[in-house]
């Protein structure tokens, strides 16, 4: 796996403190709000603008170096897990959002039933329910 510094050169990108920033706020905050990203960026280098960070941003999704996901009803979610088809099941509750992986095997409702002509390489499915914490449930192994 490359590092970052070597996959923002391939991507013709130079590396900053504002884009590292960036970067490791998304991978230690998966699903994280641009709001929470520039609060913990302005943590780890001090003094930077929002339009700075949602340039930066975009500049990654647009790249295809993070993901950006947005349930709805909800505002924009970044994380940095790219280059598979996982999906995602989010607390009607509290809108927390965890990553899910694909379903194997029978997928009724990930195949198409007429594609309409289009060759499909990607299905976005979102889960909804209500999280362990909400429920006041413990759950072994979850985190926030």
């Amino acid at each position: 796996m490359l590092d970052l510094n070597e996959r923002l050169r391939l991507e013709g990108l130079s590396t900053t403190a504002q884009r590292l920033a960036v970067f490791h706020a998304v991978s230690s905050m998966p699903h994280a709000t641009a709001d929470a990203i520039i609060g913990a960026v302005t943590s780890a280098i001090g003094t930077v603008s929002r339009q700075a960070v949602y340039d930066t941003l975009h500049l990654f999704v647009d790249h295809g170096l993070i993901r950006r996901i947005q349930p709805t009803g909800s505002v924009a979610l970044y994380e940095d897990r790219i280059g598979d088809n996982h999906h995602h099941v989010v607390c009607r509750e509290c809108g927390f959002v965890v990553d899910v992986d694909c379903a194997v095997g029978d997928t009724p409702c990930l195949t198409a039933a007429d594609a309409h002509g289009f060759v499909i390489d990607e299905a976005e499915v979102a889960y909804w329910g209500i999280c362990p914490t909400c429920q006041g449930v413990a759950t072994p192994g979850a985190t926030r």
